[in-house]
């Protein structure tokens, strides 16, 4: 399970707003290392106006090579009392300060920049940087243009300025294809400086062209919602903020396919503000599992999910059934496939000889085939004593509900002994199978104490000052608010309890999706949050399942290496109150 998405800052510097330079350079070569500048020109616009021009002749302190003034008709005399770069470049930077540069074939002039900053040791302030012959190449065809050359564009755009390699001319037509790009990326959505940096052809103009759904959406955290014309959800997600979140589904910040086909079929957005993020967090997971949006890829098989439990029985068994039990049986998970939770299963009957028949048993029986095969050992086939196998029981339970030191210490023998017989691959199968076995048993032994806890009142420090706070009643979210700064929040937590929901447990079965209980968990078991109000216990066994598998999980490198367990390691019993001052 993936945490909540990233948070997304508005997308927000509309076109119109920003100030461009364009610029254009002129040289002695190709290469910024060993050639020079010999020409810097520059226009400053915004919103469509000049606000500036800037040019000037530069001394590269090297002959001009035949061919460049030939091409430039820039010569070395008329360089000759031009200033050198180490004058010309910070005149330039003063005049481009705080703008957008912009080029045709910027990978050229700014890398000369940048070669002469670097050069005459000056910092290069890090401007952000638009390509007019990048843009060209994703919106303006062949059978408009017979190539992308600054001199080709400007004939298409009807530059008012004739493109001849001197370095100011070529700014002014530069601006000139520069606004017609944009008019033309206006019409495909792109209203933003950083939509209009990012622009490529990956984004189709039908995806673009969708970028209105974000339109009115709230600047604030929660759900949105795709849907299709039917009113049917396509995809659910959440943000610390809506519309900057749902406007990069528009832009070449979305690079998934499958995203790309959704917005294709969406009509509409539908935003659900919620006060803090857990809210938004639970809320997703319920959406998710209510409508199974076609697009959500996580969180859709939360009832597929299974369990192992121990039956009750004369003669207790594992099996594996796909709802908890509801009377009180030891049980551990859920496991995301019967294929882990056999995984599991197999792990017990490697260190604990339960018996594996399937047939319910209510008295004594006579030998069932498994035992011929040498897979059972449960006293209904003589093989063991009616007392000797409630320890073997007692055993079993305690991985499931208490201390898994002692199964652990068992796994830690036997896989010692298949070390020791260089059975390195049969010791890899039982230590995976019993690193199954320890997760679902961990996962049980967090959420069954929350499950069965009647209403849990817990806050944390608000990011805007004041508190966050939350209800959980039988590990599912029952409300959620917020006391502002300088506010008496035990007030706002009366209310937050009158008014949550009514949480009733139904014959012991959860109470809240399995995922749900998860978030609210990591919540709850954060650092800054503090327990308000607690009705019951809530509280961890002492040497469970969790720190064995913290033990096993690293072993992943040797088939061979023996994990070694803490048998010190436990989780805190959380019981009690505090109480909140204003703030």
């Amino acid at each position: 399970m993936q945490a909540i998405q990233s948070t997304f800052d508005d997308l927000g510097t509309a076109l119109a707003e920003v100030t461009f330079v364009v610029v254009d350079l002129e040289s002695t070569g190709g290469s910024p290392v060993e050639c020079a500048i010999t020409e810097i020109g520059a226009v400053k616009v915004r919103g469509g106006l000049v606000l500036g021009e800037f040019q000037t002749l530069v001394n590269p302190a090297e002959p001009i090579p035949a061919f460049i003034s030939v091409l430039t008709g820039i010569t070395d005399a008329m360089v000759a009392d031009a200033p050198r770069i180490e004058s010309a470049l910070p005149a330039f930077l003063e005049f481009a300060r705080d703008s957008v540069l912009v080029a045709h074939n910027a990978a050229f002039d700014i890398t000369f920049l940048k070669a002469a900053a670097a050069r005459t040791e000056q910092v290069w302030p890090g401007f952000e940087v638009v390509d007019t012959l990048h843009l060209a190449r994703h919106l303006v065809g062949r059978d408009e243009s017979p190539n992308h050359k600054l001199s080709s564009l400007a004939r298409v755009f009807c530059a008012r300025t004739t493109p001849d390699h001197r370095a100011l001319h070529d700014a002014r037509a530069t601006v000139d294809v520069l606004h017609g790009l944009i008019e033309r990326v206006g019409n495909l959505g792109v209203r933003t400086i950083e939509e209009l940096g990012s622009y490529t052809s990956r984004v189709t103009p039908a995806q673009r062209r969708k970028a209105y759904l974000a339109d009115g959406l709230p600047h604030a955290p929660g759900v949105y919602l795709f849907k299709d014309g039917d009113g049917q959800a396509l995809y659910v997600g959440t943000s610390r903020d809506i519309r900057s979140r749902v406007r990069t589904y528009f832009t070449a910040a979305e690079q998934r396919s499958r995203m790309t086909e959704m917005v294709r079929l969406a009509h509409v957005v539908a935003p659900i503000v919620c006060q803090t993020v857990l809210e938004a967090q639970v809320r997703e997971v319920r959406l998710i599992d209510e409508h199974a949006p076609r697009y959500n890829r996580r969180s859709k098989n939360a009832r597929r999910a299974v369990w192992v439990r121990l039956t009750r029985e004369r003669f207790p068994r594992l099996s594996i059934v796909r709802t908890p039990p509801g009377d009180g049986s030891a049980c551990i998970g859920p496991f995301r496939s019967r294929a882990v939770a056999q995984e599991a299963v197999d792990a017990v009957h490697e260190i604990l000889p339960l018996r594996q028949c399937t047939k319910r048993l209510t008295g004594p029986s006579s030998a069932c085939a498994l035992l011929e095969m040498g897979r059972c050992s449960g006293p209904c086939t003589g093989t063991q004593q009616v007392d000797e196998y409630a320890v073997v029981v007692a055993e079993c339970e305690a991985i499931f509900r208490g201390d898994a030191r002692p199964g652990a210490d068992k796994l830690q023998a036997r896989l010692s002994a298949l070390a020791r017989q260089e059975r390195f691959e049969d010791a890899a199968i039982v230590r995976d199978r019993f690193l199954h076995l320890v997760r679902g048993a961990a996962r049980a032994q967090r959420l069954a104490p929350l499950a069965a806890t009647p209403e849990l009142v817990a806050a944390r420090r608000h990011h805007e000052g004041g508190w966050e706070l939350v209800c959980v009643r039988h590990g599912r979210l029952a409300g959620t608010a917020v006391s502002r700064r300088g506010t008496d929040p035990m007030v706002q937590v009366s209310t937050l309890r009158a008014t949550a929901e009514v949480v009733v447990p139904d014959g012991g079965r959860p109470a809240a999706l399995t995922e749900e209980t998860e978030l609210v968990l990591r919540w709850l078991e954060q650092p800054d949050v503090r327990i308000v109000d607690l009705d019951g216990e809530w509280s961890c066994p002492v040497g469970g399942a969790d720190a064995i598998r913290h033990a096993l999980e690293p072993v992943v490198a040797s088939a061979g290496q023996v994990p070694s367990f803490d048998r010190d390691a436990s989780h805190p019993v959380r019981r009690g109150s505090a109480l909140l001052r204003a703030g």
